[in-house]
């Protein structure tokens, strides 16, 4: 029996609209530590790591280790159905081809449940090394997404050059250039809202910029 209850629903929906960009199907395993999904994009350039760790949840009950094979797609359209601001439980039993999602208003005056087939999914559980990474910024989600979706008006790629000056955004296409600095400010009011640089020597990357819709979701990332 798996029966988890996330009282910020919200986090659930955003997590699965990046996902769905990236993965199409997917095995989410639940075990005593959490609700965790490993997967890699089609064209096996990214690999999403996710864990949602059980003591996150109001509720989290997972009786025994349970691997439920999932469309991405499909799963986000039944979580768009639930409100921002409403509990979402996920409910599946042993044995059973089905997952059920249920969405509470926070005055419980409406409920709704739905019902989807899961998947069998062959995938290969892949280890993730640790590494030593030579800079590490720290910036608000919101303004790396904008940052990204501005870019890709311009060009299909983004370098991204790290300093002691700052972080720099670069891209180039047919219409021309763009570039966007964004200097370490670790003095604001909310500290959500620094752009804090670790940086132990320069490093310049190139990313493609269809891959960059997920970064809404955090705001740290790591570079070597």
């Amino acid at each position: 029996m798996l029966e988890l209850r996330l009282v910020q629903g919200s986090l659930l929906k955003k997590v699965m609209e990046a996902l769905k960009d990236l993965v199409t199907d997917a095995n989410f395993d639940c075990s005593a530590t959490g609700f965790s999904l490993q997967a890699m994009d089609s064209s096996h350039v990214a690999l999403v790591a996710l864990l949602l760790r059980s003591e996150g949840f109001e509720h989290y009950r997972c009786d025994r280790n349970l691997s439920m094979g999932m469309n991405l797609n499909n799963m986000s359209k039944m979580l768009k159905c639930a409100g921002n601001d409403d509990i979402i439980t996920i409910k599946a039993d042993d044995g059973s081809d089905t997952v059920t999602f249920m969405f509470e208003s926070p005055t419980q005056d409406k409920i709704a449940d739905f019902e989807m087939k899961l998947m069998d999914i062959d995938s290969e559980h892949l280890g993730i090394p640790e590494a030593e990474y030579h800079a590490i910024v720290r910036m608000p989600s919101s303004e790396f997404a904008r940052i990204c979706k501005d870019l890709s008006s311009i060009g299909d790629t983004v370098v991204i050059s790290v300093t002691k000056e700052g972080v720099k955004f670069s891209t180039r296409g047919d219409i021309g250039t763009a570039n966007i600095v964004c200097r370490q400010n670790s003095t604001v009011d909310k500290p959500e809202e620094a752009t804090v640089i670790e940086m132990n020597e320069p490093v310049s990357l190139t990313f493609a910029l269809r891959l960059q819709r997920w970064v809404m979701l955090g705001s740290t990332w790591l570079l070597r």
